[in-house]
């Protein structure tokens, strides 16, 4: 197969896919991060902008595209499908109307479903149905592919020329459940929440996210049972994404290091590489399907539409059973500990808050910072 990466990032969907075919074509903004690609794909063509794409090379198979979350994260300003950033994605339905691509696989933010409405998903979806692709897409959590990370993306696959349904829903295997929070195992949290949220997960992190334009990381931290709570360094996020250590290192080359950005913003390898299994090796659906969603509907976790009608489907977000790595197998001589003044922070503002937090959590980071005063 002949891919083109738009809004490509560092290259994680085009890592995942790289054992079904090969990127001929990358668009990409940051400077930063083209200069990833050149370094990890160098036979690829490499552009800034997907607007200046005029058509794309006609034996392109497939098109993957992680348009811009900003407008659509929980974490950014909720300006939705029409903010500054998130709307640049105009630009990659006109390619789609000029060039026809036989598939096309969207990966963005799990708020996107929720906000206003969802807004951004009825905008996708109605493109994609103008355009004459069939749809589905699906809520998958890195955690349910070997990765001790919760990280809940929405991948969608539209196509022209198979049923996108048997590439998402195929028959589940039984997923271990979740394991529960217990100060018996490491609890990842994020130090810098703690009044109206904290990400608390058991023996893995909250999702990596992206920091500050600025390169300034914004970690999670970990509490481990031997009482240290450490933030893991930026090799143990590529890592934690999929990809390996020093897979940004190119990015020092700028004046700040935006790496805390690029792999904040990437797909998680693992996921991306199970979509495009299926693609190759689609299978008949093995799922319920749900009632019709109808407009002003809400969106639920899974879909799928012919252009025709869209049905709501019950599929959970760890389709596959996938041995469980434990976030000790990450931990490294470089994870710095969480500062005096970040563990008073949080505990402070989790006193004030009205979340509940397990027996002796909060104790637990009290003699962390008894510790290092």
């Amino acid at each position: 197969m002949q891919l083109a990466g738009l809004y490509a990032g560092i290259g994680g969907f085009e890592l995942a896919f790289r054992e079904i075919g090969k990127p001929r074509l990358f668009a990409e903004l940051a400077g930063s991060a083209r200069t990833v690609l050149r370094h990890r794909f160098p036979d690829a063509e490499i552009v800034a902008d997907v607007a200046d794409i005029s058509e794309l090379p006609s034996d392109i198979d497939v098109v993957t595209a992680g348009f811009p979350c900003q407008n659509l994260s929980m974490a950014g300003d909720k300006a939705g499908i029409s903010g500054t950033k998130s709307r640049d994605v105009v630009h990659l339905f006109s390619l789609i109307e000029r060039s026809k691509p036989p598939i096309v696989v969207i990966e963005n933010v799990y708020f996107m479903l929720h906000l206003d409405r969802g807004k951004a998903m009825e905008f996708l979806v109605g493109q994609f149905e103008k355009l004459g692709y069939r749809w589905a897409y699906r809520v998958l959590d890195t955690i349910g592919f070997g990765l001790p990370q919760r990280r809940r993306r929405v991948y969608l696959v539209a196509s022209r020329i198979m049923d996108p349904q048997a590439a998402l829903f195929p028959v589940a295997e039984a997923s271990d459940p979740l394991l529960e929070v217990s100060l018996d195992r490491p609890v990842g949290f994020y130090w810098t929440e703690g009044r109206s949220g904290s990400g608390l997960t058991s023996d893995a992190v909250p999702p990596i996210k992206a920091g500050s334009g600025l390169g300034i990381p914004s970690a999670p931290a970990v509490l481990f049972p031997d009482g240290a709570v450490l933030t893991p360094d930026i090799e143990s996020c590529e890592r934690l994404q999929g990809f390996e250590a020093g897979w940004t290192s190119t990015a020092n080359e700028h004046k700040r290091s935006p790496r805390w950005l690029l792999v904040g913003n990437s797909v998680s390898v693992p996921v991306a590489r199970w979509v495009a299994r299926r693609i190759v090796s689609p299978e008949n659906p093995g799922v319920d399907y749900g009632v019709e969603i109808r407009n002003g509907s809400a969106w639920p976790n899974a879909a799928y539409g012919d252009g025709k009608v869209r049905f709501k489907v019950e599929a959970d977000s760890r389709p596959q059973r996938s041995d469980w790595v434990p976030i000790t197998e990450f931990r490294t001589d470089s994870w710095r500990p969480v500062s005096f003044r970040a563990l008073r922070g949080f505990v402070t503002r989790a006193e004030a808050g009205t979340l509940r937090y397990p027996d002796g959590f909060l104790n637990k980071l009290r003699s962390a910072m008894e510790a290092i005063s």
